[in-house]
This record gives structure tokens, sequence and C-alpha cells, in this order.
């Protein structure tokens, strides 16, 4: 099973697969109750964030697609409500549906920070990276770079 890896400015980086995410607290039960049109439960990225103790120098979460091929990087504090929905009805969240992991911004409309977009709700997330600086961010930049990047088989990271 694929774990999920948080790591870069933290006091205990750490790796978390299915088990020890149900494990946490702040678990959701139904991510539809957050985001409308959603399915399957999730825990609160404040849970994870405790277990590995953020340093203070972190200000940046930068999110990464399991392949390696998609990142988005965004202030921490801009995502302080952000969700990890990892299960569907008791099993792991299926890639049909973003899974293994997907990390999930629920107010993204309601952000007052300009890097912050929908496409910072990361699909097949493999990793976290905390760090003082902006991270690796592949995110469209244009409206038709937006619209390319979620013609391409493979590579909606959104949706």
């Amino acid at each position: 099973m694929t774990q999920l890896h948080i790591e870069g400015e933290v006091q205990s980086p750490k790796a978390f697969g299915f088990t020890e995410l149900r494990l946490l607290a702040d678990q959701i039960e139904d991510v539809s109750q957050l985001i409308p049109g959603r399915e399957g439960s999730a825990v609160r990225l404040q849970a994870l964030l405790e277990q590995v103790r953020p340093m203070q120098t972190a200000t940046y979460i930068t999110l990464e697609s399991t392949d390696g091929k998609f990142s988005a990087s965004v202030p921490l504090e801009a995502v302080q409500e952000g969700i990890i929905a990892y299960r569907f009805n008791d099993v792991a969240l299926p890639e049909k549906k973003g899974g293994p992991y997907r990390f999930f911004i629920p107010n993204v409309s309601e952000c007052q920070v300009g890097e912050v977009d929908a496409c910072a709700n990361v699909k097949f997330l493999g990793r976290i990276c905390l760090s003082h600086e902006k991270g690796r961010d592949v995110r469209p930049t244009s409206p038709q770079s937006h619209e390319e990047h979620h013609q391409k088989p493979g590579h909606e990271h959104l949706g």
C-alpha cells in the first residue's frame, strides 16, 4: 500500500498509510458535508501536522502527486483547513476518485491568497513537504494552459 510522506521543515518526518491515518483524531466521515459533490472520508491536515510538528520556519506546503509529475506549493497558513481524503466505504480511496490520497481545501473559493486556487486540490497525493519558501509548483499559469492541463489523460489533478 502506498504511503503519504510528510517531510521538510518538520521535527519528525513521517509516512502515513491507511491504518495510521484511520487512527488519527479529526476524522471526517463524510467529505460531502464540507465539499458538496465529493465522496469519501478524510482526516484534517492539522491532525497530520501535529504528528510531524512543523518548525516555525515552515511557511509553505508543497503537495506532490505520487508520480511526481504534478505539484502545487502554497502558503501553509492559507490551507490550515485542508483535509486529506483517504477512505471510501472503509477501503482505500480508489484511484478513479483521486486516491490513494487526495488533498482538498474545503473553502478554496474563500481563500484570500492569490497563490491558492482549486488546482491546489491535488489528486493522487504522495508527498507533502513543508518549507520556508515556495517549493516546486507546476500548476497552470494561464487560462489556456489550465484548460490544456485538464485535457491530458491522467493529468487532471482537479475535479
